[in-house]
């Protein structure tokens, strides 16, 4: 089935052509999540500079909406403190591409989660809370 109808022009640019996609081996910190029910798993690694999000790479298996997620919530993040990076909610990534279908807005959700989990394993990295 051809999803690409339920998708904006944006999810599908995303998703062809992903943003800061790949694996990040110096990387300061990853968090990873996954969604047992669609078999999407996502991992999100971070690389920080005084407080900021210097670098940021994403490696998703998962479907189109996963993957145009994954690719939004790098863009949205590189440059922010780690601060504003776990303020980014499911709402601003799925806004930020123009929408999602309401089955495929979890996979938002597990972007932010995906961010969340990397920002809270770098302070856990640096021995802070």
């Amino acid at each position: 089935m051809l999803m690409s109808g339920m998708y904006s022009e944006k999810v599908m640019e995303h998703f062809r052509n992903p943003k800061n996609m790949g694996e990040m081996k110096d990387a300061d910190a990853m968090g990873t999540v996954g969604n047992p029910v669609c078999g999407d798993l996502m991992t999100i690694y971070i690389k920080v500079k005084n407080n900021r999000i210097n670098d940021i790479k994403f490696k998703t298996f998962g479907c189109a909406a996963a993957i145009a997620t994954s690719s939004m919530i790098t863009e949205i993040a590189k440059g922010k403190t780690l601060d504003e990076a776990t303020k980014i909610t499911r709402d601003d990534v799925a806004n930020e591409l123009n929408g999602l279908p309401p089955i495929k807005m979890h996979c938002s959700n597990l972007a932010a989660d995906a961010l969340k989990e990397a920002v809270k394993n770098y302070y856990k990295n640096k021995g802070k809370k």
